[in-house]
This record gives C-alpha cells, sequence and structure tokens, in this order.
C-alpha cells in the first residue's frame, strides 16, 4: 500500500500495512492568507491583515499573537462592528497554492490546506484571552454576532479555496480548551460555536473535501458535538482526554491522529527505552478500536534524538501491530 492507501484503510476499518501517522500522507499546499500574515522572525510587533498583533521570536518554534488592551483590534465588545475590518478575499495570490497542489500525485497523497485560525482563536486573536474570556460569558450576543461575521469569511474562503485548489482535505484549526479542560463551558460553545462550526462543515463537505479538526487539548466533552456537527478526523488528540472513553461514545463514528504524549517524551534525561514504552501503549490502547492514526499530537518533538526514536518505533511498532492484529 502507498501512504494514500495505507491511510484510507484505517479511515475505512478496513486492514492496514501499519499504523502510523496521518499527516504522512497530507501534502499541505501554500496558504495564500497565512503566507501574506506571516510575520519575520524578528521579535518585533507585526500586524495580519485583521489587525491582530504578532511576535516570532528567535528561535521559538513559530509566530504568537501578543495582543494587550492598548492594541487589541476589538477594545469594546459592544462596539465591536465599529472596530472591526474584515480583510478583503478578492486579491488572493492562488499562483503558488494551484501549482503545488497540481505537483502532488493524489494517487499516492491526499492534498491538505491548513485552514488556521478558527472561530475561536480569532475571537481571542482580536481582543486577548481574558477578555474574549469575559466576553462570551457577559456578552453572548455580542459575541455571537462577531463570530457570525468570522464564520462567513471563514466559508467564504473554503469556497474559494475549493475552486482553486480542491484539496482533499482541510486541516482546520481551532484549539478549543488547554490540557486541562475546554476554554469555555460546553454549554456556551454549544450555543455560540457549534452552530456556526456546523455550517463550516456543511461547507467543506459540500465541497466535496474531508475535515480534519485540529485541537491538540482536552475537547472531551464536546466529542459527540464534534460528531453531530461533522467533523471526519480530529488530530492532535492529546493522552490528557480519555481516548477510550471517547472511542466507545463515538461509536467509531470520529476518526482520531494522535495519542502519544509528546510533553512527555520530549524532554531531557529520558531513556531510549521509556520513549519506545510510550509509543507502544499509545498502539497497544487506542488502536485496537480502529480509525486510529497513532502519532504526537502537535506533530513531532523538538528535540532531534527523541524524535527520531518515536518515529523507528512507530514505524516498527506500528506494522507489527498491524500484523498481529487483523481487522
Amino acid at each position: 500500500m502507498n501512504l494514500r492507501e495505507n491511510a484510507m484503510a484505517i479511515y475505512n476499518r478496513e486492514q492496514p500495512e501499519y499504523y502510523g501517522d496521518l499527516m504522512n500522507a497530507i501534502e499541505l499546499i501554500p496558504d495564500p492568507v497565512l503566507l501574506g500574515d506571516i510575520c519575520a522572525q524578528d521579535g518585533q510587533e507585526h500586524p495580519d491583515t485583521w489587525g491582530t498583533i504578532y511576535i516570532w521570536k528567535p528561535g521559538a518554534p513559530g509566530p504568537h499573537p501578543h495582543v494587550n488592551d492598548q492594541n487589541a483590534v476589538i477594545k469594546d465588545i459592544e462596539k465591536w462592528e465599529e472596530q472591526l475590518t474584515v480583510p478583503d478575499l478578492g486579491h488572493l495570490d492562488w499562483a503558488m497554492a494551484e501549482q503545488a497542489a497540481a505537483e502532488v500525485d493524489r494517487n499516492e497523497k491526499f492534498v491538505g490546506f491548513m485552514f488556521g485560525g478558527g472561530l475561536f482563536e480569532r475571537s481571542h486573536h482580536l481582543m486577548g484571552m481574558e477578555n474574549a474570556l469575559i466576553n462570551y460569558l457577559e456578552y453572548p450576543e455580542e459575541m455571537a454576532a462577531l463570530l457570525r461575521v468570522i464564520a462567513d469569511y471563514k466559508i467564504k474562503y473554503i469556497r474559494l479555496v475549493a475552486e482553486h485548489c480542491h484539496p482533499d482535505i482541510i486541516f482546520y484549526h481551532d484549539d478549543w480548551g488547554s490540557k486541562q479542560n475546554l476554554f469555555l463551558p460546553p454549554r456556551v460553545w454549544r450555543e455560540i460555536i457549534k452552530p456556526l462550526q456546523r455550517e463550516i462543515a456543511d461547507t467543506i463537505h459540500d465541497c466535496g473535501m474531508i475535515y480534519m479538526h485540529h485541537a491538540d487539548c482536552i475537547c472531551q466533552p464536546i466529542v459527540t458535538d464534534m460528531v453531530e456537527i461533522g467533523v471526519d478526523i480530529w488530530q492532535g488528540v492529546i493522552a490528557q482526554n480519555d481516548i477510550v472513553e471517547i472511542q466507545r461514545v463515538t461509536e467509531g463514528k470520529l476518526a482520531m491522529c494522535g495519542g502519544i504524549d509528546g510533553p512527555k517524551v520530549d524532554i531531557e534525561n529520558i531513556t531510549e527505552e521509556e520513549i519506545r514504552a510510550e509509543v507502544r501503549r499509545a498502539i497497544d490502547t487506542y488502536c485496537p478500536a480502529g480509525r486510529f492514526y497513532p502519532s504526537i499530537p502537535n506533530g513531532i518533538c523538538f528535540r532531534e534524538w527523541n524524535n527520531q526514536i518515536v518515529m523507528d518505533e512507530l514505524a516498527g511498532y506500528g506494522r507489527k501491530f498491524a500484523l498481529e492484529h487483523p481487522v
């Protein structure tokens, strides 16, 4: 089996040759919006097209929003319409993305489009995390109206992506929680975010694409909602979730990718056997239920030696497990 065939075997509950990271089978193509918004790795402040200030410190893995009371785009949620300017999508340069998509052999791999800054993330990027959490609780109508506008922008962009590149998978990012819990009470998430997220999922499916949602955090309280919305694959499933219980309550309707406790093995003074044992634990515990791609939720270990051991054990034991546990 090639990478795509093996990944689809797991997705369809058929016999794979090995269990491994789904991301290996996905070729991510450039995002015109992301490329336009990326800031220099100079530690200085740079605004994106929404007006959010980002900083990318030298040596850091990526840029991060740097929002405070002075530079927040939305300083008063009751006046958000006066303060927000939605970026224009009419003048994007699609040439690089179209070329990258055309160069992928879709018989061998999936074309994926990384779709960053989901509804919740964009909301707190516009006003800061603390203010966003307060506003979700104290000004739910205003937050719902703001998210309606953000969702309309994202739906329009998804249709443009489909028109220009037609990826197989939309790799949608929105971290809805931390390693301890959801950021919002489930009731609030269901009232404000869920209906709009369903529209986004419907748009992805209407365009003939798979909806893969990245959230390397706790999502357990809303996993049945994720199924109802139409999430096809949850990428980034951290081991702090009760993954076995999630597999039970979702009845196999939610394919998942993750399970290896990255921070547990991405440390100094750890033995090779301890790293390999964590990889085997994840495969032994989560793969028997099917539709599971064992991987590090955030992608890799940042320590090169640790990552090499993880990948070696995943390749070897993932194949051994598939042979010894036929579907």
